[in-house]
């Protein structure tokens, strides 16, 4: 048995949470649509009409898509990348050419510029036909270097490493470690300030383009001292500086050619002047960079389901079964009307948040955070069903059907290459609690000293006399609404009627407030162990979020003549098949296994059920859980391959 890691930092609960906390943007200072929706409100007048982009953002955005498309086209080989688990160095040459590096930058340091939106609608392109290219793009722009120095880099840091972002320079972004993934408070790389400079050790994990990186986002922790606040900061850092090895490019079940690895850093030395923002700052840096970079996901993401249609489509139409195609047997339609209606949500979901971060109006923390979530989870299922839809087909590589003589459909690659989005930029379950803490932000922000143990009895007095003030104006506005009245919402019926689903949406967002209520008044300060809980509280917020862009997206593309029956329709299929999932999550707040299941884990945890594991063969190799991070120099030839070097 191999040997515990002895750097393991230890934290408590309470800890880790306080770390998290003050990471949190607290303030709300504009309006959010998901948060009043969640708190049961609902505001369409913050998302319709639909927000519109401006012309000369628009006609940019499409010269520079068609010039991408293109590209795509006649230089992106998938099935290249897939078996050679590289992105060739030509096509990565032809981006930097393209201006593809910097497609968020400013003009004036060497970018495009592109709005958030036609960002978005280029990651969907390039991800449409290589996944493991569009996470190379996402990762370096999204949350690499370019957008944390957009956000809170100083002007000097702006000129020197934006320029290089635009045109030459990857990057890439570093937090996670070998034993710390959701959990910062954890965080066991150091930068010691050394007069002008800080001094990096530490191992980082899954490091997404960490292989190929010119330039790094890495985070520290900096230990408190006279004249240091100390706390996690965030770095700029030069990926060949001296003391710096990547160790390992690691291998996974999908997104074969991206560059993601292990890199330890041994008395790296950094400028101060390469320090983002004030000491103690790298965490709130992360989350705020992650607010609109995590819309690089569902753009992707509805990038797949638009592809997953088209396949669905030509080989329903073309395969017979039993005298009629095979789309025409109930059992596969009902498959393809969900891709198809799901589609179309997606793109709703995605445009909305991508216009409203464009316009900066609302805060979308909650709406990218939802964006995210809905969007990993249903392409997944999307590509699910068009592997059962394919059949035998659907689970033979791309390469095997070629080799046969049928069409190269990689319908298998998909279902994986998907799968770890579901994991990516925060897991679906970190994302329910993500979520779920902002949409009780309201209740905790006056009860909170009221369920918090470690409050003195007064406080606690306080705290419930400032609820009660709160619950007597708040709760009397969850019993009516506009959803109750027959003639509400009535500019969404034009052939097909949407005003019911929009009625629907206000209705059950009052109920889903009724719920949360009704589940912090039960569990109180136990309200954040229920993770079920809240996680169906989030999937139902995610479903009416989804809900009203598809009906906004289908009013605005009929006012502009843009297949708006269609789009009605497609609208439509979506929410009513929604309402039957959200009328499924309501029936599990309350009647589920949660409490049995918490048994059952105790009882396995314990040893109860290790009968159950006899008569198998485990296959996997001896060797500890979790890698050793102990800090010191690299034993490993370094791995590190820049694109062109």
């Amino acid at each position: 048995m191999s040997a515990p890691t002895e750097n393991r930092t230890t934290v408590t609960e309470r800890e880790a949470r306080q770390v998290a906390e003050a990471a949190r943007e607290r303030d709300w200072h504009k309006p959010s649509f998901a948060k009043e929706l969640f708190l049961g409100r609902f505001r369409l007048d913050l998302v319709h009409p639909h927000p519109m982009p401006a012309e000369e953002s628009v006609r940019r955005g499409e010269e520079f898509l068609a010039k991408l498309r293109a590209f795509c086209e006649a230089e992106i080989d998938s099935a290249r990348v897939e078996r050679e688990a590289r992105i060739p160095d030509e096509v990565v040459a032809g981006l930097k050419e393209l201006g593809a590096l910097g497609m968020k930058i400013d003009p004036k340091y060497g970018g495009l510029g592109l709005s958030q939106l036609y960002y978005n609608k280029a990651l969907a392109l390039v991800g449409s036909v290589s996944p493991a290219v569009g996470a190379l793009l996402s990762a370096h722009q999204s949350i690499g270097v370019p957008q944390p120095l957009k956000m809170f880099g100083t002007e000097e840091q702006k000129e020197a490493f934006l320029p290089r972002c635009a045109r030459t320079d990857i990057s890439a972004f570093l937090l996670t470690e070998p034993d710390v993934g959701s959990d910062p408070a954890r965080l066991a790389t150091t930068a010691v300030p050394d007069g002008d400079e800080y001094v990096l050790d530490g191992v980082k994990l899954w490091t997404t383009n960490g292989v190929v990186a010119d330039l790094l986002v890495v985070m520290a922790r900096v230990p408190k001292s006279e004249g240091h606040k100390g706390g996690i900061t965030a770095f700029v850092v030069e990926a060949g500086s001296e003391g710096i090895t990547v160790e390992h490019r690691n291998a996974f079940m999908g997104l074969r050619g991206i560059e993601n690895g292990v890199t330890r850093f041994h008395r790296v030395r950094v400028p101060a002047g390469h320090r983002i923002g004030p000491e103690g700052a790298g965490l709130k840096i992360a989350l705020t960079t992650l607010n609109t970079g995590r819309l690089s996901l569902p753009a992707m993401c509805a990038g797949a389901g638009k592809w997953c249609l088209k396949i669905a489509r030509e080989w329903s139409a073309e395969r017979e079964q039993w005298g009629k195609p095979l789309a025409l047997h109930e059992a596969v339609g009902a498959k393809i009307s969900f891709i198809a209606a799901t589609t179309f949500a997606l793109e709703a979901v995605l445009d909305l948040s991508s216009q409203m971060a464009d316009e900066d109006r609302n805060d979308i923390r909650i709406e990218a955070a939802l964006a995210k979530l809905y969007g990993s989870e249903m392409a997944w299922r999307m590509a699910d069903e068009l592997v059962q839809i394919r059949g035998g087909r659907g689970y033979e590589t791309a390469e095997s059907l070629k080799a046969r003589g049928e069409r190269a459909v990689p319908a298998e690659q998909m279902l994986r290459d998907l799968r770890i989005n579901r994991i990516f930029e925060g897991s679906t379950e970190i994302m329910h609690l993500l979520i779920a803490r902002e949409a009780v932000d309201a209740h905790l922000s006056v009860a909170g000293d009221l369920i918090d143990p470690a409050k003195s009895l007064p406080e606690k007095a306080k705290a419930g006399a400032q609820a009660g003030v709160f619950y007597a104006k708040w709760l009397p506005r969850l019993v009516a609404g506009p959803g109750q009245l027959p003639s509400s919402y009535a500019e969404f019926r034009h052939g097909v009627d949407l005003s019911t689903h929009l009625r629907y949406v206000e209705r059950t967002s009052r109920r889903l407030a009724r719920a949360t209520f009704y589940g912090m008044s039960r569990w109180q300060g136990r309200m954040e162990t229920k993770q079920g809980f809240l996680g169906r509280i989030v999937d139902v917020g995610a479903e009416l979020f989804a809900m009203s862009a598809a009906c906004v997206r289908a009013e605005r593309l009929r006012t502009r003549d843009e297949h708006g029956r269609e789009a009605y329709q497609l609208a439509d299929a979506f929410c009513r098949q929604a309402r039957l999932r959200v009328e499924e999550l309501f029936g599990r707040l309350w009647s589920n296994t949660d409490d049995l299941d918490r048994k059952v884990v105790k009882g396995v945890l314990g040893g109860a059920y290790t009968w159950l594991e006899e008569g198998i063969v485990d296959p996997s190799e001896e060797g500890p859980w979790i890698a050793d991070a102990t800090p010191g120099p690299s034993t490993h030839e370094n791995a590190r391959r820049p694109y062109g070097g």
